[in-house]
């Protein structure tokens, strides 16, 4: 009789243990039309701003670098995490609600913001022609955003080993964050931010050295030394709306714009994968990005992921049940 408890209770654990895992198609018969909702809402933004595609890549990137992929970014509130200072200037919350109330409408308490942002994320970059993947789904929404939990995201910042620290210990390796900073081939940044690579670098009163002297004239008249500090730079100079490798050729020529972006050619482990997607067989080294580029998106969005009884499913993306 134990026995054929203990076989019962394995087969359940086991049971368990799958359907707390993330899996395509997890909503293929509790909420058919969830995916070609977050297609349809996420297309319909971006027709009308398509920067807006680099804001939910971006937000799905600091939503599973804080707490794991939950969906813990898009809460409002003074002490939430969307407030803290590494994620000011996020962008899309507005898209995910969106679509977020439209699936409400048809398959109310099913699918999670957490899993709407994956989704959304995947859709921003095929409509920026980059590739399309499979979203693993099953994401629950976590019940805790604090800002204060926000303060190791990467920074612009960042030193390349401090880069290699904080991707590491959500278990992506060099490999993982040279591609997924590749994400910058559609990305925007402001004067303020790069303002002091320009005109002070570290203290100096001159301009970065590793900058290439005609883009450093080109970023100077973009941002003069007094001026707007809200204005936008393309962090691909080349395409800033497409989905390419030109980003990666820039950081070996000398034209990255974020110095954290640029330091990736200082150290040998990242230069190498830097070298390998700047190739000149245009075709090729494209393929091989986007190959690799889905690979580590499906990696990063299973970072400490909520599945099972954890968590919940939110009815509001911004507000806790």
């Amino acid at each position: 009789m134990e026995g054929s408890w203990l076989v019962v209770l394995v087969i359940f654990e086991m049971a368990l243990s799958v359907q707390s895992q993330l899996r395509t198609g997890f909503y293929s018969t509790s909420c058919l039309r969830a995916e070609a909702i977050v297609r349809s809402t996420v297309e319909s933004y971006f027709r009308k701003d398509p920067t807006i595609a680099a804001g939910l890549l971006r937000l799905h990137f600091h939503d599973c670098f804080v707490q794991g992929c939950d969906g813990s970014v898009l809460i409002a509130g003074s002490s939430a995490e969307r407030n803290a200072l590494p994620n000011i200037g996020l962008r899309g919350f507005e898209v995910i609600d969106d679509a977020k109330s439209q699936i409400e409408a048809f398959c109310p308490g099913v699918v999670s913001c957490a899993d709407i942002l994956a989704l959304a994320a995947r859709d921003a970059v095929g409509l920026s022609d980059g590739p399309s993947w499979s979203v693993p789904t099953g994401r629950r929404d976590g019940r805790v955003s604090l800002s204060s939990q926000a303060s190791n995201l990467p920074s612009p910042l960042d030193s390349v080993a401090a880069q290699k620290q904080k991707f590491s210990d959500k278990g992506l390796d060099d490999h993982d964050l040279v591609t997924l900073v590749g994400a910058h081939t559609i990305g925007q940044t402001h004067c303020q931010i790069i303002r002091y690579r320009l005109y002070n670098f570290t203290a100096t009163g001159n301009a970065d050295p590793t900058i290439n002297q005609s883009f450093l004239s080109q970023l100077q008249a973009l941002c003069p030394k007094n001026g707007d500090g809200t204005k936008p730079v393309p962090l691909d100079k080349d395409s800033q709306t497409d989905f390419d490798t030109s980003f990666f050729k820039n950081v070996r020529d000398g034209n990255g714009v974020l110095e954290s972006d640029q330091r990736l050619w200082d150290d040998a482990a990242t230069r190498d994968v830097v070298k390998k997607y700047a190739g000149t067989i245009r075709g090729l080294f494209g393929l091989r990005f986007d190959t690799e580029f889905r690979q580590a998106m499906v990696k990063m969005s299973s970072i400490e992921v909520k599945t099972g009884t954890d968590g919940e499913i939110r009815k509001v993306c911004s507000k806790f049940n």
